[in-house]
């Protein structure tokens, strides 16, 4: 049953409080966000330049092996053409011609999960020439967001679960879709008065990149900090050195909450150098693009083509011409809690009816053992984006609390609890179309940037039987019923 309105008011009440507290002491966290940015803008142009002279070298890992058993069989992706479009990437941004470009650079912390990846707390302007950084400005978003004057209604969920009245630079990646948030994101930093917002590019990085890069590395220590940063616990461990204790006691002087960042960047790029291995580190960087944990929106359009033809781009399909899902999470709760958050999707169609009835089922699981300062409640606003026409039928554990139609798709919005410890087992019934083609099934799940790894089970009833999938999403997901089965 759905919780009580003597629950949900307790439990706004304490979000709302440790939102307060937290906003209060925005200006005096450390930008430790930002040196990581910086870690990961070296990274990249490290990539770029040793891969252009080493083209050759550079290999990406095949995809898992397809279950033939199945009828219902993913598509792969067409590596060669990542593999093309990454070389003419490297010749674009290594070219010696002369051009500055400038570039806007969007950190997203995935652990406090948004439409597009992450809460946006930092950003930097970054320019190049002839392939290397020849400045770089970073700054915290609260910074800029208090430059900005004009008074801009928020989405609907802010006002009503974080009781955010205007919209600003932080809060921008509000959409699924990367190139509508590009968007929004140039156009509060026009309103901000810091420049302009003419840039050659916009790239979203998310802070799972900092995990994944020591993955590759192997654990790191830094001098005169007691402890180890890993694959699993590097970005936690960099909250809790350099914000804990200032967020705990905020008279505590915060001038050398960087220092731990200009000691941790030489060592990771030691170690990168060190493996002697493009290939490992040109998978890294496929792996990061496939998983939309970077994404990239160019002025050029002919590179924005090339990046959007394999799909780097976060851009929500407007084109697929079979049945669809998209499922986004917004974390309303202001605190990390998505790192702690499992998910779990049952997709089942019966396509043999009047209309296309799906039963949708989506488990959220709350594994934080505790409250903390970075953990609580989870509390999601969760719209899912569904083929145009579709018409809800059914829904437990969630309330609906808006519908719409963007990008081509109908969506509809609902808000999720999920307490500590526990577990909330949304289920919701809708319908598509009469008109929904039948024949040729296909299935397209497009993955949300800042989540991964989550058990997808697919079951399709036709009139020539069921058929049955289990994946992993790490990117998006497509199937298909083959004619040829019976």
């Amino acid at each position: 049953m759905l919780k009580s309105k003597f629950e949900l008011k307790k439990s706004e009440k304490l979000k709302l409080k440790m939102y307060l507290w937290k906003k209060k002491l925005m200006q005096k966290k450390a930008l430790i966000r930002l040196g990581a940015f910086a870690f990961l803008i070296v990274i990249g142009f490290f990539i770029f330049s040793f891969a252009k002279s080493n083209k050759q070298l550079i290999g990406i890992k095949t995809l898992s092996a397809l279950n033939k058993v199945s009828a219902l069989l993913p598509i792969s992706n067409d590596e060669k053409k990542e593999l093309n479009v990454l070389d003419q990437l490297v010749e674009n941004f290594t070219q010696k011609d002369g051009k500055t470009r400038t570039f806007l650079l969007l950190l997203q912390n995935n652990m406090e999960l948004r439409p597009g990846g992450g809460f946006l707390g930092q950003y930097a302007i970054i320019k190049t020439k002839d392939g290397q950084v020849i400045s770089s400005y970073f700054e915290d978003a609260n910074l800029l967001d208090q430059k900005i004057t004009a008074k801009v209604p928020t989405p609907y969920p802010f006002s009503r679960m974080m009781q955010l009245k205007n919209w600003k630079f932080r809060d921008s990646n509000f959409s699924p879709d990367f190139p509508t948030n590009a968007d929004k994101a140039k156009y509060f930093y026009r309103l901000s008065g810091s420049g302009s917002d003419n840039f050659d590019g916009v790239i979203a990085i998310n802070s799972q990149v900092l995990n994944d890069v020591l993955g590759v590395t192997g654990p790191i220590a830094i001098p005169g900090y007691n402890a180890e940063f890993n694959s699993d616990n590097a970005y936690l461990k960099l909250e809790e050195l350099v914000e804990k204790k200032y967020i705990l006691d905020p008279s505590i002087d915060t001038q050398n909450r960087k220092a731990i960042m200009k000691k941790m960047l030489p060592i990771i790029i030691d170690k990168l150098f060190s493996l002697n291995n493009i290939s490992k580190i040109a998978d890294l960087a496929h792996h990061e693009f496939q998983e939309k944990n970077i994404m990239v929106n160019f002025k050029d359009a002919s590179l924005q083509s090339l990046a959007a033809g394999v799909f780097w781009t976060g851009e929500v399909s407007q084109n697929w011409n079979g049945d669809y899902l998209m499922m986004v999470d917004s974390n309303m709760g202001a605190l990390k809690t998505d790192y702690y958050m499992k998910r779990e999707i049952n997709y089942d169609i019966d396509l043999t009816g009047e209309k296309p009835i799906v039963n949708l089922e989506i488990l959220y699981k709350n594994t934080a053992p505790y409250g903390d300062w970075r953990t609580s409640d989870y509390h999601s606003y969760m719209r899912l984006y569904l083929p145009k026409g579709a018409n809800l039928l059914e829904r437990t554990m969630v309330n609906n609390i808006s519908t719409g139609e963007e990008f081509n798709k109908t969506y509809i919005g609902f808000i999720a609890h999920v307490l500590i410890g526990g577990q909330t087992d949304a289920k919701i019934k809708y319908e598509l179309p009469a008109d929904f083609p039948r024949d040729n099934y296909k299935l397209l799940i497009q993955k949300q940037s800042g989540v991964t790894g989550i058990p997808v089970k697919v079951h399709v009833k036709t009139k020539n039987g069921d058929f049955n999938q289990e994946q992993v999403m790490n990117n998006d997901l497509k199937f298909e019923v083959k004619d040829a089965v019976k």
